[in-house]
């Protein structure tokens, strides 16, 4: 297969080259070739871009994804790899459910008659007012 230019491996893969370009410059992809300033991709890029895109899918983050090509063993097998970061990535929605859950039970119980917001953070402070909610973990604060 001759070389590809980032044009070609974008629309094979569906990203944009802006995001090619991003993770050769990251690390996860490998630098490509320069012929006449212009980046030529080596066939197997493919490949590697069919991973990062279903370990995104998964919901895996970058750092993730550069963990499952750099952070084991070159004779590390895929399977391992994978394994192991799943392993990690259930733990932390096993986590995420748990607050979800814990967040989910105070709003169905949630009961307040204050006339006023003023009077409702008073008897907040107070806790007489509802239930009183645990602030989240500030890594996982949900976003507005």
């Amino acid at each position: 297969m001759p070389p590809l230019t980032i044009s070609q491996v974008a629309r094979r893969v569906g990203l944009q080259p802006s995001a090619i370009r991003y993770y050769e410059q990251i690390g996860i992809l490998p630098k490509a070739q320069r012929v006449s300033g212009q980046r030529r991709f080596d066939g197997t890029v493919l490949y590697r871009l069919a991973v990062i895109r279903r370990a995104s899918q998964l919901g895996f983050t970058l750092d993730e994804i550069r963990k499952l090509f750099y952070g084991f063993r070159n004779d590390a097998p895929p399977s391992k790899r994978w394994q192991v970061l799943s392993t990690q990535k259930l733990r932390e929605l096993d986590e995420l459910m748990e607050g979800i859950q814990a967040v989910r039970s105070l709003l169905q119980r949630q009961a307040c008659h204050c006339l006023s917001l003023d009077e409702c953070g008073k008897r907040l402070l107070q806790k007489q007012c509802g239930d009183r909610v645990r602030p989240l973990p500030p890594n996982r604060r949900l976003k507005s």
